[in-house]
């Protein structure tokens, strides 16, 4: 088969590793997979030095012409985000190939009547967790759950090791958690709860990776204001973060909504334990022991899910176990990939009928 991603996204997020995750893996079991991107984004520069075809049309006009001419050359055409099913969409009358969308967030749907429309053209409906498949359910679409995958990181020692050269964490527990600082993150809660642990003990840091967003500057001034500046570090985005993993003690969630959250799968991976809130994919994740579930908004609860894991040694080892097998077998980049794969030569062998 030939394969064509759509991905637009300007950065280098879970929606993207999870691109290149389908595109190595479509690639692994012999089909030609080719990437429309954004110019110059992050996504585009290492899908072209992997080897894979990246078309980087620019603007609107450019981004359909390219759809219109090229894209009746595959057999399947892979939206991975939401906004690359409007360019799919608007061009399916002239591609005619059968178009696959993946669900990646849970947030609710504002006009029922719009977002119909958009998805009446897809033909596959795919949703990352029972979370991202509730709004096309509700509307009448029957979305096939396919997880995203996660694969085991080399931990680079050398990576790591500049890291602590870099931050003051001697001596300390670390507690960390990977997120833009949005509102939907709720970085807010988060310093909340590091402040009542804070209050209690004074053997661990907190440090927040992840870039900016437009809950940064209420973030640091929240942190200023608490006086938590030496306890609550702002490390922002940091490459190869997989790696700096490996010296967290506890990772930590607090947002509102999260269709999945990658960032825990990581953690399962790397058998770091986690507390987080009850939202959207997050509590399938973490259900059955495999971490702590909070409500969204209760600091507290989280405080004190970041206090027993520091120091409930048997609670910690047997929730790691618990977690670490579940992602081992449900969130598989080889299953991932197959799954997807299956769908496609269903959808190539009905568009040939």
């Amino acid at each position: 088969m030939k394969i064509l991603q759509l991905n637009l996204e300007r950065g280098w997020r879970g929606g993207e590793r999870q691109t290149m995750y389908c595109m190595r893996q479509f690639r692994a079991e012999g089909h030609d997979v080719a990437l429309m991107a954004r110019p110059g984004g992050q996504l585009a520069k290492a899908a072209r030095s992997e080897g894979f075809e990246v078309y980087e049309p620019a603007g609107l006009m450019a981004r359909l012409g390219f759809l219109a001419r090229t894209a009746r050359q595959f057999d399947i055409i892979h939206a991975q985000t939401a906004n690359t099913i409007t360019w799919a969409g608007l061009t399916r009358w002239l591609h005619k190939r059968p178009v696959v969308f993946s669900r990646r967030t849970d947030f609710r749907v504002r006009n029922d009547t719009k977002i119909r429309l958009k998805w009446r053209c897809i033909d596959l409906f795919v949703a990352i967790s029972e979370s991202a498949a509730a709004e096309p359910r509700r509307l009448g679409f029957k979305p096939v759950i396919i997880r995203s995958a996660i694969e085991p990181a080399v931990i680079d020692q050398h990576r790591v090791q500049r890291f602590l050269n870099e931050w003051p964490l001697q001596g300390k527990r670390v507690i960390a958690t990977s997120a833009a600082l949005v509102e939907g993150k709720d970085p807010l809660t988060m310093i909340a709860a590091v402040h009542d642990l804070a209050q209690v003990r004074d053997d661990f840091v907190f440090v927040h990776f992840g870039g900016g967003g437009n809950a940064e500057q209420a973030a640091r001034a929240r942190v200023a204001e608490l006086g938590l500046e030496n306890t609550y570090l702002f490390a922002g985005f940091q490459e190869d973060i997989e790696s700096l993993y490996s010296v967290m003690d506890v990772f930590a969630m607090s947002s509102v909504d999260e269709a999945l959250g990658s960032s825990v799968l990581d953690a399962f991976l790397q058998r770091v334990p986690v507390v987080s809130t009850d939202a959207g994919g997050l509590k399938e994740s973490l259900a059955q022991d495999r971490g702590i579930l909070c409500r969204v908004g209760d600091h507290k609860a989280l405080a004190a899910g970041m206090q027993r894991l520091l120091d409930d040694t048997a609670f910690r080892t047997e929730a790691v176990e618990h977690a670490y097998a579940y992602v081992r077998r449900e969130h598989d980049v080889e299953r991932m990939g197959r799954r997807y794969l299956q769908e496609f030569e269903r959808l190539r062998g009905s568009a040939q009928l």
